[in-house]
């Protein structure tokens, strides 16, 4: 029986002990943290915890820490809360669910190695005020927005800058007072955490208007009784995700790159500052969904692109911006998880060599 090789962290990181054991633990109280008895306020002394400690890691502040249900809801709270009255402009390389969030929004284009074109950002900055939507780090090929010089565009122009930090947190330092950001999202189980909680961290003085109305709870800026576990899970995993591993992780990318490049492949984004764990392989010639489906029959568990959109293997909208035309379609993403084995590489690099080989062939 092949051995089983977990390559496929960006959709979800294996759960990290210190998450497992924080969600236990939280499952069972038996009060809603709303309720104001003995067990309600037990639950609630949890959940102001994790508030906390999102808030301490993300470089934000308790109050203004809104916990929710995942990255994609923190991410639509975030694009339609603050949009009143703003012209909403979005990188051409963001995830589905902030695109989906803004559907009639202003892109902005990338440069050929992923990056933002920062003098296209100052150009639409001219006009009525914005709220501009950038991820930290892309989902698909890792790499890194310039965040910083961004917020600073921003502020000049007064507009707001919201950062969808799902993929970097836990992967690189993330902060939204140090990012100059003014609002960000995170997701649980890309820390390494259970699915189903998230957080959107907010500069002082924004209040988003709510998705859902509820019972008040989150100071009103959203509705629904917070899931205890997950949101318990994520605090813990936040605390336990330590960037400055990294160093691990590139060693393990880098030769994955190395090796793939030499046998044909093109690495998307190679140029940029990119996630440590990530990889974006491009084999021209080669559907994504071929690769994949390959990879998977060998015991490797990789993906195309976004887990989104999973059962639909496409041309993905990231690689077209960056210009790879209909090499689009022939990417594969390798995304190493916190646990990843040393001989992840060799393991990998066996199977895509065998991979690759068997296409030739074929062709």
């Amino acid at each position: 029986m092949t051995a089983e090789l977990y390559l496929d962290a960006n959709a979800t990181e294996p759960l990290r002990p210190e998450a497992r054991a924080a969600l236990l633990a939280a499952l069972d109280l038996p009060g809603n943290p709303s309720s104001v008895h003995h067990a309600g306020r037990a639950a609630r002394r949890v959940l102001e915890a994790a508030r906390q400690a999102v808030a301490t890691v993300f470089g934000g502040t308790p109050a203004e820490t809104v916990l929710t249900a995942g990255g994609t809801e923190a991410n639509a709270l975030a694009v339609r809360g603050l949009a009143a009255g703003r012209r909403v402009l979005v990188g051409a390389t963001e995830h589905p669910a902030v695109l989906a969030a803004a559907p009639d929004a202003g892109i902005l284009p990338v440069r050929p190695d992923g990056t933002l074109e920062l003098e296209a950002l100052r150009a639409a900055l001219e006009g009525p005020p914005a709220l501009v939507c950038l991820m930290l780090a892309n989902n698909e090929t890792g790499v890194l927005h310039p965040i910083a010089e961004a917020a600073a565009l921003c502020r000049a122009a007064g507009a707001l800058l919201h950062v969808d930090a799902v993929q970097a947190a836990g992967r690189v330092p993330v902060s939204l007072a140090a990012l100059g950001a003014d609002s960000l999202a995170i997701s649980g189980h890309k820390l390494g955490g259970p699915k189903g909680a998230g957080a959107l961290l907010l500069r002082p003085g924004l209040a988003p208007a709510p998705l859902v109305a509820g019972g008040g709870q989150e100071r009103g800026r959203r509705g629904g009784t917070e899931p205890l576990p997950a949101l318990a899970g994520t605090a813990a995993a936040a605390e336990a995700a330590r960037p400055e591993d990294a160093a691990r992780l590139a060693r393990l990318r880098d030769k994955i790159e190395a090796a793939c490049q030499a046998d044909g492949a093109k690495v998307a984004g190679a140029g940029a500052p990119r996630l440590p764990n990530t990889t974006s392989l491009v084999l021209p010639g080669a559907p994504a969904e071929t690769q994949v489906i390959a990879l998977d029959l060998a015991g490797i568990r990789v993906s195309a692109g976004s887990a989104c959109s999973s059962g639909k293997v496409a041309r993905s909208h990231v690689l077209a911006a960056m210009g790879l035309g209909e090499d689009a379609g022939c990417a594969i993403r390798v995304s190493l998880p916190w646990n990843a084995p040393d001989d992840a590489p060799e393991r990998f690099i066996a199977a895509w060599i065998a991979m690759r080989r068997r296409l030739l062939r074929a062709a």
